[in-house]
């Protein structure tokens, strides 16, 4: 039986129709740099001290009804307390002055009954602000992060297997209207209850987007042009839109501003719903021959060749001698290999999204100016897939994310042996790890993709990559564990990419096979039974190899 990438060899890889598939799929993938990082604006944490109402104080009270403290080195007014309003209107009404008639330190304290008074150095608003989720309401930000990506958790569980049942094309535009209207609703957010659900909602369609949009892509492009897609082209469109969010943020300080500048252009999505076609391969799974073929046909038409009288013949002949089978997640843990295979890339991908998103978060931190930071968290993102592409290109996919992750976890490690005395040092360390977890990242989409059969694959896709999101969850809380421990956070970081990386070595290897499209297809792969033994890779018998499908 010929396999797809056979069928449809005569459009060639680089045709008119690839050429559109390609850079429109990228389009879709570009809001989802938006989304996943809007949170380090909307809910960055500005400069704050306890509102004093106008009432007749001196100004030498005005400026010492606020107390002061010492952080890091620097003093700064305290952001939780005041003196007692009452207490120090009637030592002003008496003329005292404080420091020399009257000591700060005898004064009682009260929390701030009046509100809060917020800098507009850097945000003429944001959500802190908005709501004034500070000092006993601060843990909400964490909460609110948390939420996001549980949102974000559950969306790529469930659209995995709507895309595999429905479709991939009605998933990939269901969500990013899900994705594009919740972020304007949220603008009208009356409280940070509101806010948070309309969040929730939001995140359910934010990377799934991204997982049908790479699956559709990896499905219709073939050879090198996938590759090309799958590891390169969607990831620097996530990194373009997440260098463009400091940019808009720059310009729109205020978080109702960002948000609305942020969903309207998703409107311009709208026309790519008759430019982008459903997967033929998805079609074929479902015994949707003639639609698939007439796609192929349209195909054929924008780049200009001729297709044969039937294209898919073989696919015909099976589906009516064996009627479609149905699959769900369930066939993930069905046989050993495929066991083995379900349960090492959730674990890798859970290692790989604590990483990404523990170090993204923790390097918003690493310049004075937020906007520097971002900037610089998603720069160092375009050399990383450019390395990942390069990667998928030329090399093997274990040994390539075996070793990107053992670069990560020596370097989360390496941090801790750096005197305070060289930060930048330090910086670097934590960058190169960026680096290298960004590389992995950018590898994992395109590897699980290659590694599961048509039926499942976007099923595999999004159950993999929803526990991954589980160290999305956790990230929020794993950057703050250093008030217990200053380098807690890389050492549970780096423990899990080097755990991460011994298991993928008992992953099966993709590299330069075929798709797989058959359960029995992708049981052929040869992988590693035991790497402590020296030439342990299980090769399967010479008839049961891997060759054109």
């Amino acid at each position: 039986m010929r396999g797809y990438d056979e069928s449809v060899a005569f459009l060639g890889q680089w045709g008119p129709f690839q050429q559109a598939v390609f850079f429109l799929l990228c389009a879709t993938i570009v809001p989802n740099g938006f989304g996943a990082f809007t949170l380090v604006f909307l809910t960055d944490l500005p400069s704050h001290h306890c509102a004093v109402p106008d009432v007749n104080l001196t100004e030498d009270w005005l400026t010492a009804v606020i107390p002061r403290q010492v952080v890091n080195g620097e003093q700064q007014l305290s952001p939780c307390s005041r003196f007692r309003l009452d207490v120090v209107r009637n030592l002003s009404a008496r003329g005292l002055v404080p420091g020399r008639d009257v000591n700060l330190s005898d004064l009682q304290q009260e929390t701030c009954v009046d509100g809060w008074s917020y800098s507009r150095d850097v945000y003429d608003a944001t959500v802190v602000s908005e709501f004034d989720l500070v000092c006993s309401d601060q843990w909400k930000l964490t909460f609110i992060s948390t939420v996001f990506f549980v949102g974000v958790f559950l969306g790529s569980f469930v659209s995995g297997q709507l895309s595999d049942r429905f479709g991939r094309k009605p998933v990939l535009f269901a969500t990013m209207a899900v994705q594009i209207s919740f972020t304007f609703f949220q603008v009208f957010s009356t409280s940070w209850i509101v806010f948070l659900v309309l969040l929730f909602i939001n995140g359910l369609g934010q990377i799934s987007n991204f997982v049908a949009a790479l699956v559709l892509g990896a499905e219709i492009l073939t050879g090198n042009v996938r590759v090309l897609y799958s590891s390169m082209g969607t990831c620097l469109s996530f990194a373009f839109g997440y260098m463009l969010l400091p940019l808009c943020a720059y310009f729109l300080r205020d978080w109702k501003s960002l948000l609305l500048a942020l969903s309207l252009p998703g409107l311009a999505f709208l026309p790519l719903w008759w430019l982008i076609p459903e997967s033929p391969r998805w079609l074929l799974s479902r015994g949707r021959v003639e639609e698939a073929e007439s796609i192929v046909r349209k195909a054929a038409k924008w780049n200009k060749v001729q297709p044969p009288a039937v294209i898919f013949p073989d696919y015909a002949v099976n589906i009516k001698a064996d009627p479609k089978d149905r699959h769900s997640a369930l066939d993930l843990l069905r046989t050993s290999s495929i066991r083995v295979t379900t349960l090492v890339l959730c674990l890798v991908s859970f290692a790989a999204c604590t990483g990404y998103y523990g170090l993204s978060l923790n390097t918003s931190r690493l310049h004075a100016d937020p906007y520097v930071s971002c900037f610089i968290s998603a720069a160092v993102e375009v050399p990383a897939y450019v390395s990942g592409w390069l990667a998928l290109r030329f090399l093997r996919r274990r040994r390539s994310i075996c070793f990107t992750l053992l670069l990560e976890a020596s370097a989360l490690f390496l941090i801790q042996l750096v005197p305070q005395n060289l930060p930048h040092l330090s910086i670097g360390l934590e960058m190169l790890a960026k680096y290298a977890v960004t590389v992995t990242f950018s590898m994992m989409f395109a590897y699980m993709a290659e590694l599961y059969p048509t039926l499942l694959r976007n099923t595999a896709v999004g159950i993999c990559s929803t526990v991954g999101r589980l160290g999305n969850c956790i990230a929020p809380f794993l950057v703050t564990l250093n008030i217990y421990l200053r380098h807690l956070p890389y050492i549970v970081m780096g423990t899990l990419a080097f755990g991460a990386a011994t298991s993928v070595l008992f992953l099966p290897e993709s590299f330069g096979k075929p798709l797989p499209e058959t359960i029995h297809q992708m049981q052929k792969r040869e992988r590693i039974r035991c790497p402590c033994i020296p030439g342990g890779e299980a090769r399967v018998p010479v008839e049961l190899q891997d060759g054109p499908l």
